[in-house]
């Protein structure tokens, strides 16, 4: 399962229609930018999660956060605080900004779409990912109690299962030794 199958399997296809409107981009557009985006978001959730501490910290912020409202009410997406909040839950993947740029100037020339229009959506679309991950989950309850035993649960198969996709993943291996 990828990304966008998460969307839709937990009611976020709308959700990617006011990514879309809310960056000003078009559908295919948009699913080009999901597709370029996803791998890198799952290889940082993988590295954080590797340790019991992490999947702990997943957890906790699947209960806490309130991230399935961005699935239950996509018009969020438009929202000052999603795109903050969002920005937060980069921070907490990526470790840094300039990772996060790196990220979005490499999807950039994956997709040919402005890496600006990448930076409004980013956090975006992290939000949405938080929000999938938390209906998939019941608001992480489904999530094991250590990394080693399937801590992932049903997430395993989605964050566990990251393939090397070439730029967006050489970008955030080579930007986390940095930081």
């Amino acid at each position: 399962m990828d990304l966008m199958d998460l969307l839709k399997a937990t009611g976020g296809g709308d959700s990617v229609g006011q990514l879309a409107k809310a960056v000003g981009l078009g559908s295919s557009d948009t699913s080009k930018l999901v597709d370029s985006l996803a791998p890198a978001l799952m290889r940082g959730l993988q590295k954080n999660t590797a340790s019991d501490d992490g999947v702990a910290g997943l957890r906790r912020a699947l209960e806490t956060g309130g991230h399935d409202r961005y699935i239950d009410n996509p018009e969020l997406l438009a929202a000052a605080e999603t795109r903050s909040d969002g920005n937060n839950i980069l921070g907490h993947i990526f470790g840094s900004k300039d990772v996060s740029r790196n990220v979005a100037a490499a999807a950039s020339q994956d997709t040919g779409i402005d890496a600006s229009l990448i930076k409004k959506a980013l956090p975006l679309l992290a939000s949405l990912a938080m929000g999938a991950m938390s209906k998939k989950t019941s608001g992480g309850r489904e999530l094991g109690a250590s990394a080693q035993s399937g801590g992932l649960g049903s997430l395993g198969d989605l964050i566990g299962a990251v393939s090397g996709k070439g730029g967006l993943d050489d970008i955030l291996g080579m930007a986390r030794k940095f930081f």
